[in-house]
């Protein structure tokens, strides 16, 4: 399997080069140069599986030469062994059409966990084979700094350095991050917004003076193999719904743009997706770029749904690539466009790719809050305040009786207890399995929110490059 970037100009790696790399050096985003295709009896003869071995029969196809067919399986067994849940994705019922699936059993109670668990494995891997050492940086809203953290902390080769925006996580989400006081760990808090830290993030990876003397890599979901394992969750709540002989659509809460393009890749290899509904909450850049082809980046507005405070959702760059003819030239040039206006139109090819499979929703703090009221009352489910957009927008979206409608549980309840509380009266606790969290030590540098600083912070404790 070969991988191209979305601006054309990019080395074309294997698998693991570009799992090592991140993000393209022309400034685009790696993704397989074409899809592969499982054929209805293939996935029918999935049904069934351990989570562990479904997504080694899911992925495979991506991962080529890079790995056997039992390195693969056993690196899925001991990523997946860490889960609470033996199902490590289990599906619930709301009603008779609305399910939820549940993607909060992992390590650090975020879907982040499902993929980030096997990323932290596959750097390993890879790194031990070509005896180099990585420089993770990476930028959080909340969930994927823990996720990552909790993947790579003390293996050898890697050092990480997380920039969340100080004041803009939750409580449980920013000591997730900074209590873990292994040495190749350093959380930095920036002021200023998540947009503002993966900007910052993007910049290091095209900066000559940093690459020269480090191995930069990334975690976030501009990493391919992260965007990978996140397609076998869609697998797994198709196939218990009826897949390949019926139809299923998924309600998304959405920021950057990665969970829900895993589900498009799913269709892509011939997942039976109805529909795919990107819910938003008011940083709604998303729901205009898909409505009404309008993508332009306004003020972040913090919410009590933190990690889909984002304004500019770099995933969607591979949506526009593949919908648009697969340019890489001509897309380079819209992003670049975008970079320094912050706004642009989709082009018609754009749109009309994108309508075949996806439609939006915007969620106000109310709307929110009545979904949570929902799920405890009618259904006993107490759900977190991201979930309850992804439910807002399930319910509301028209989608026919006979196709189930499942929503993405993406984070614990207990990790937003306070906007929970305030929506349902209930306020959810943390699972045993976190322990002793909020008596911690914790562990954090504060920077401006200024590129150089950052730069030189990282460039005085990283490892170089062999």
């Amino acid at each position: 399997m070969e991988y191209v970037s979305t601006r054309g100009s990019a080395p074309t790696l294997t698998f693991e080069g570009a799992t090592l790399a991140g993000l393209a050096d022309d400034g685009g985003l790696y993704l397989p140069r074409e899809w592969p295709r499982f054929s209805e009896s293939e996935i029918a003869a999935m049904a069934g599986l351990p989570y562990a071995e479904l997504a080694a029969r899911v992925m495979q196809p991506f991962v080529g030469d890079s790995l056997s067919t039992g390195e693969l399986r056993d690196l899925c067994k001991q990523a997946y062994g860490r889960f609470s849940h033996a199902a490590v994705t289990p599906l619930k019922q709301f009603d008779e059409q609305q399910w939820l699936l549940e993607l909060f059993h992992g390590p650090t109670l975020a879907f982040k966990d499902v993929a980030l668990q096997l990323l932290g494995l596959l750097f390993e891997k890879f790194l031990t084979r070509s005896k180099d050492h990585l420089t993770i940086v990476g930028a959080t809203s909340g969930d994927t700094g823990s996720a990552a953290i909790d993947a790579v902390a003390g293996r050898e080769r890697i050092d990480i350095f997380m920039l969340h925006p100080r004041g803009r996580v939750s409580d449980v989400q920013r000591r997730q991050m900074t209590t873990v006081l292994a040495p190749n760990v350093h959380n930095i808090a920036i002021e200023g917004s998540f947009d503002d830290a993966q900007a910052m993030v993007k910049r290091m990876f095209n900066d000559s003076a940093m690459n020269s003397r480090f191995h930069i890599g990334a975690v976030n979901s501009i990493n391919w193999a992260r965007l990978m394992a996140q397609v076998v969750y869609y697998f797994a709540a198709a196939m218990q719904l009826g897949a390949p002989a019926r139809k299923v659509a998924f309600s998304v809460p959405t920021g950057n743009f990665g969970d829900v393009f895993a589900g498009y890749v799913a269709a892509q290899m011939g997942l039976p997706i109805a529909q795919l509904i990107v819910a938003t909450n008011i940083n709604d850049i998303l729901h205009r770029a898909l409505s009404d082809g309008d993508y332009s980046a306004g003020v972040v507005t913090p919410t009590a749904a933190p990690s889909m405070d984002i304004q500019v959702s770099s995933n969607f760059e591979r949506l526009l690539f593949d919908c648009g003819g697969r340019d890489g030239t001509a897309l380079a040039a819209q992003m670049r466009g975008f970079e320094a206006d912050k706004a642009m139109r989709l082009t018609n090819a754009q749109r009309e790719g994108a309508s075949a499979l996806f439609t939006s929703a915007r969620a106000d703090a109310s709307d929110m809050a009545h979904a949570m009221r929902w799920a405890s009352e009618n259904c006993g489910e107490i759900i977190d305040p991201h979930t309850a957009i992804g439910l807002h927008a399930s319910r509301s979206a028209d989608v026919p009786a006979g196709i189930p409608v499942v929503t993405l549980a993406t984070a614990h309840p207990a990790k937003f207890p306070d906007a929970v509380e305030r929506a349902t009266g209930q306020r959810p606790q943390l699972p045993g399995r976190v322990g002793d969290l909020f008596a911690r030590e914790e562990a954090f540098d504060e920077l401006p929110g200024d590129y150089d600083a950052v730069a030189a912070y990282v460039a005085e404790r990283a490892t170089p490059s062999a």
